[in-house]
């Protein structure tokens, strides 16, 4: 698809989340959520998190929302470091108790490290993928008790920069494999797409997006990533965000 083409694209799916054209007169999710006067939660860790001298999806939502007057808060819940572990230990306070109309959920990378940089070498994931996915399913089933709804979106690929080379370059991790940092993760994102599925809830996949990048762009997804090779750019949430748009344009019944 060329320039134009994506222009025109992004154009209409805004038109039709913002009320600028009749395209569908289905209910989308932004028109139950807006209906709700209740906010939008961002629950995640540091690609979630604000960080100086980007500008993330969360920051671009909000701003979206006032130049529209859209009277939907979003509140960015994101912590860097974290594993869903360490996320259900501020669950009710950050998330439950905002009463939220729509969670935004993204783990996963810190989960699935391995940190063979560790001396002795940690063997196994920080947290391995059966409880990865049991720490998911818990944090969906508490908001979906207290009636919000849930978009389930996987982490974005890294790529290997000379910090990371550094500290992964050796097993699990593949070092002269371009890709090779993501072996480990792969795994959790296939899990979170099951779980999405079977959680019958939105999933955004932002790490087979990632992947799509260089056909679409004539670009490296490496592009969309800081030089840690680990944390999205302006580019890498700007591709959220567009993603973000047209999972909330679609109408409810239409999942």
């Amino acid at each position: 698809m060329n320039i134009a083409r994506r222009f025109v694209s992004l154009i209409l799916i805004i038109a039709s989340i913002f009320g600028f054209s009749k395209i569908s007169k289905a209910e989308s999710l932004i028109d139950k959520i807006t209906a709700s006067k209740r906010p939008i939660v961002l629950f995640g860790a540091s690609s979630t998190a604000l960080r100086p001298g980007t500008k993330t999806y969360g920051e671009l939502l909000q701003q979206t929302f006032q130049e529209k007057n859209i009277p939907v808060e979003v509140i960015n819940a994101g912590v860097p470091g974290n594993t869903t572990a360490l996320a259900l230990q501020r669950f009710q306070k950050d998330v439950l108790d905002h009463n939220p109309s729509l969670v935004v959920i993204q783990f996963g990378i810190n989960d699935s490290a391995v940190d063979v940089w560790k001396d002795p070498p940690i063997k196994k994931p920080r947290v391995e993928l059966p409880d990865f996915l049991m720490n998911m399913e818990l944090i969906i089933d508490r908001i979906h008790n207290q009636n919000g709804e849930v978009i389930l979106m996987s982490p974005q690929r890294m790529s290997w920069s000379k910090k990371t080379r550094e500290l992964y370059g050796k097993p699990p991790y593949v070092l002269d494999d371009e890709d090779g940092f993501n072996v480990i993760l792969d795994t959790y994102v296939a899990g979170l797409r099951e779980l999405a599925v079977r959680k019958n809830d939105r999933f955004i996949d932002i790490n087979a997006a990632y992947s799509k990048h260089p056909s679409g762009y004539g670009e490296p997804y490496s592009k969309l990533l800081n030089q840690d090779g680990m944390h999205p750019n302006d580019k890498g949430h700007k591709l959220v965000f567009d993603l973000l748009i047209e999972q909330l344009s679609r109408p409810i019944s239409k999942q």
